[in-house]
């Protein structure tokens, strides 16, 4: 288990919010949530409550875990459509518990992962997927450039970029041989769109990445992990959610939850109709984008398996990569045809 005291001083956080937030009194953390990657805790003082996020333990791949940019973001979306938490304060640098972290409000509610809440009955669950797509569409349809965001990145050459930075970083990451990792990327170069939409991208949108009010009719309040956000191709986005919304009968991908398999969820093709219809954006090769997903989930966790084999990980979840890395990355070959 992680030393939470460790991870996170409350000594020197207590004066960081003293001197930022004002107030007083003694500081309480607590870690939340089941993220892989990112590490969110939260802070309580005095009847008031943040959440925390700083990066993850051990080396990190270059860019990766930018707390400030994250930060960025979410100040940016703002006074936007987009159902992101508001920050609150960030400290850029290490002098107060040793790594950049920020601070932002708390959005409670229920996170779907295995299965959605006894609530939220099969009558609602057709709901909980159109709340996804119309969430996501709310962010691809902001306008980067009013809200300050037009460097985030270079929406030219974003999908041929992605390629080239997972295949760097299956060069820092990887602890083993996987051939099919080297067939779905060959695979992916020779078949990236050569015409795509640019937009706001999240990078990693996903049913557990979001909350939902607690009581139905589900009605999604807030998105969460935006490490990866930058502006891309919004298809990728959808790709990813598609990746991870299978339908019943599917074979189950490298041992992760499957809720979607569930009666009353809709199917794939109504969602990416809602998408089109809430966007202008049409999804013109489901193939590449879901391999392209899975191909990159496959190198991301095979990075947090090399942190489990150091002992940097906070679970022994981690131990289940072994053999679910190379599940994706064998899934992702026999999507491509590769």
């Amino acid at each position: 288990m992680l030393d939470v005291q460790a991870l996170v001083p409350v000594g020197p956080l207590g004066e960081f919010l003293n001197a930022h937030l004002g107030g007083g009194g003694s500081v309480e953390v607590t870690k939340i949530g089941e993220g892989r990657s990112n590490l969110t805790f939260r802070v309580s003082r005095d009847g008031q409550s943040w959440v925390l996020r700083r990066p993850p333990l051990g080396d990190l791949p270059e860019t990766a875990h930018d707390m400030m940019r994250e930060y960025r973001v979410l100040a940016a979306l703002a006074d936007t459509p987009v159902r992101a938490p508001r920050p609150v304060v960030a400290c850029p640098d290490g002098d107060v518990i040793g790594v950049p972290f920020y601070l932002m409000e708390v959005v409670d509610g229920v996170v779907i992962r295995h299965a959605p809440p006894e609530q939220f009955g099969e009558e609602h669950r057709a709901r909980i997927g159109l709340e996804m797509v119309d969430a996501l569409a709310e962010l691809h349809t902001v306008d980067h450039e009013a809200v300050g965001l037009g460097d985030l990145g270079r929406p030219a050459g974003y999908t041929a970029r992605q390629v080239a930075r997972w295949t760097k970083q299956w060069g820092v990451m990887a602890t083993r041989d996987l051939p099919d990792v080297e067939a779905v990327r060959a695979w992916l170069e020779a078949n990236v769109p050569t015409d795509s939409p640019a937009a706001i991208v999240h990078g990693d949108y996903k049913l557990d990445n979001v909350t939902f009010a607690a009581d139905p009719p589900p009605r999604l309040t807030a998105i969460f992990d935006w490490e990866m956000a930058t502006l891309g191709d919004p298809l990728a986005d959808l790709g990813y959610l598609m990746l991870f919304w299978p339908e019943p009968g599917e074979p189950n991908i490298g041992g992760l939850p499957q809720p979607t398999q569930m009666e009353g969820f809709s199917r794939r093709a109504e969602l990416i109709d809602r998408y089109e219809q809430r966007t202008g954006f049409s999804m013109t090769d489901l193939t590449f984008y879901r391999t392209l997903a899975l191909w990159k989930l496959a190198i991301l966790t095979e990075g947090l398996y090399k942190r489990y084999l150091a002992g940097k990980a906070d679970s022994d979840w981690f131990a289940i990569l072994e053999t679910a890395v190379p599940q994706m990355a064998a899934r992702a070959r026999e999507w491509s045809g590769a």
